[in-house]
């Protein structure tokens, strides 16, 4: 490839860089949905196979200068996580659901910060970022499950509460655990190391709301939904440049930012429009992230990664029963309910980016290497796991599984007697 770039000027071979990522991601794809994987699989698979461990479609200084993607797709994912934060959402979950969502996150990141630090003796700072990016769930897989299923009844309405909440825990765990190793770098902490990193971030909280406030004075029903998209994106970008110039992440400001405006103006048009908006970005995303795995890396971070993503599983599940055990939740959501908490993958990407920052190069590549790895691990499990808690918390009556799958069966041979036909016309 470098004979094919040779003769282009930097931006050519952008342009030319980035059609090659997208159109990897979408031929990918066609061939992870015929498997029935999630896209996220698809899109990591696609930027290691460009990537400079295997055909080295993308040159590297290109790919050295596209962190940036990480601090716009956050920005987007921690802006879509705030319109969870919802008053009536709060109210109605209340202080048991509260209860459940933090018991299992914490006790997945407290699960594997130990297990890291006293298993395999690696540092704190790496222990804490690992075990505060085990915290996050991804609810993509089970969500799709509940609706293809038409999953009903109070074990469903609890999952719901419990995953709305789960990336706000996540994303607040994080920030306080950056905050402390950030204080620690030097090897001694001081009231100024912890005191100037928590003002920054609270500055930044302070700054979203305020995004918030003038967006929603801006937005008036007079505004076209053109406008209404540029004045979303420059602010979340705005939020995402100030934070890198003073070494905060995007994270509390732009989730903030979305809980506000939501809180100020209900207004969900505006983030199904952004989310319109946002699948080439993820897409790049998710795809630059698999071309800065390491393959080489994996063999040193195998037992960790394993051990990370079975970890990772045991605590979910057994602070999600502990938390039911303590608010008297019914047996088959104490029972069950953790098994649909194991998918894990964008915010955990994402956030792992962001570590890497944090830690030497060797250790950051180990820490975003296991997250991808793990995280396409538990994309494979996740709606297996999710299928099998409906089922057996009695979420799903038989009659429509029967019929979802006969109705699944009818579209595969509806699919297979097009392609006959076409092959006989083609023939004719």
């Amino acid at each position: 490839m470098q004979f094919f770039y040779g003769n282009m000027d930097e931006s050519t071979i952008v342009l030319c860089s980035l059609a090659i990522i997208l159109f990897a991601g979408f031929l990918v794809t066609r061939l992870t949905k015929y498997l029935r994987l999630p896209n996220v699989s698809g899109y990591i698979i696609a930027g290691v196979l460009i990537g400079p461990g295997c055909l080295r479609l993308i040159p590297e200084d290109i790919l050295s200068h596209m962190g940036f993607m990480s601090d716009i797709a956050l920005a987007f994912i921690a802006f879509g996580v705030g319109k969870f934060f919802k008053k009536e959402v709060i109210q109605e979950a209340g202080p048991r659901i509260i209860l459940i969502t933090v018991l299992e996150a914490v006790a997945a990141g407290v699960l594997v910060t130990f297990s890291m630090r006293f298993l395999f003796h690696v540092n704190w700072n790496f222990a804490l970022i690992l075990g505060a990016i085990a915290t996050a769930t991804a609810p993509a897989s089970t969500m799709m499950t509940i609706h293809q299923y038409h999953a009903r009844g109070e074990y469903v309405t609890t999952l719901l509460q419990v995953v709305a909440l789960d990336d706000v825990v996540c994303l607040l765990i994080y920030s306080v655990v950056v905050a402390v190793v950030n204080a620690g770098t030097d090897g001694h902490i001081t009231l100024s190391d912890i005191f100037v990193p928590i003002m920054g971030n609270a500055a930044g909280m302070v700054l979203g709301a305020a995004c918030a406030f003038f967006l929603s004075r801006l937005l008036t029903p007079a505004r076209s939904k053109d406008n209404r998209l540029i004045l979303t994106i420059a602010m979340l970008l705005a939020l995402s440049g100030i934070g890198a110039i003073f070494g905060l992440s995007p994270l509390l400001s732009c989730m903030v930012f979305g809980a506000v405006y939501m809180n100020l103006k209900d207004d969900r048009k505006l983030f199904k429009q952004i989310n319109h908006f946002t699948p080439p970005i993820m897409s790049m995303f998710f795809i630059i992230s698999g071309m800065n795995l390491d393959l080489g890396a994996i063999k040193t971070a195998g037992v960790i990664g394993a051990s990370y993503f079975l970890i990772r599983i045991v605590g979910k599940y057994s602070g999600a029963y502990l938390g039911c055990v303590l608010t008297g939740m019914p047996a088959n959501i104490r029972n069950y309910l953790g098994l649909a908490l194991i998918p894990q993958a964008g915010v955990a990407i994402g956030l792992a980016f962001l570590g890497k920052r944090l830690l030497p190069a060797e250790i950051g590549d180990m820490l975003l290497t296991i997250i991808l790895s793990s995280s396409v691990l538990y994309e494979l499990v996740g709606p297996a796991c999710a299928k099998a808690s409906f089922f057996l918390s009695g979420s799903v009556k038989p009659a429509i599984a029967k019929s979802v799958e006969e109705c699944q069966e009818k579209g595969k041979r509806k699919k297979t007697g097009k392609r006959g036909k076409t092959m006989k016309v083609g023939q004719a």
